[in-house]
């Protein structure tokens, strides 16, 4: 957190004072703390053997049951894409009668 800090300071010197409080957190961190497993909160790695068409789709075989979130392509790391491809896949299954 230093190192970040002292990095951001480069460019805004007196960021330090407006910092009230940190805390860093690591992945056993996370696991123990909200339980995800190995503290993944992009639920699996950012690993190229699974990433992009290896992700769930949004559609699932049950009629109406949809996936969004982190484990969907194309992962965590976009904010809201995994919803809004799951809205889109809905929108699209009704406008064709699914």
């Amino acid at each position: 957190a230093d190192a970040t800090l002292a990095r951001i300071a480069r460019l805004a010197p007196d960021v330090a004072d407006c910092v009230v409080e940190r805390q860093v957190l690591g992945p056993p961190d996370v696991e123990a703390s909200i339980g995800l497993t190995g503290g993944h909160i992009f639920q699996g790695e950012i690993l190229p053997e699974q990433m992009w068409t290896r992700r769930f789709g949004p559609r699932t075989p049950v009629a109406g049951v949809y996936l969004c979130g982190a484990a969907t392509h194309p992962g965590g790391s976009v904010m809201g894409i995994n919803g809004r491809n799951a809205a889109m896949a809905v929108l699209a299954d009704l406008a064709a009668g699914d």
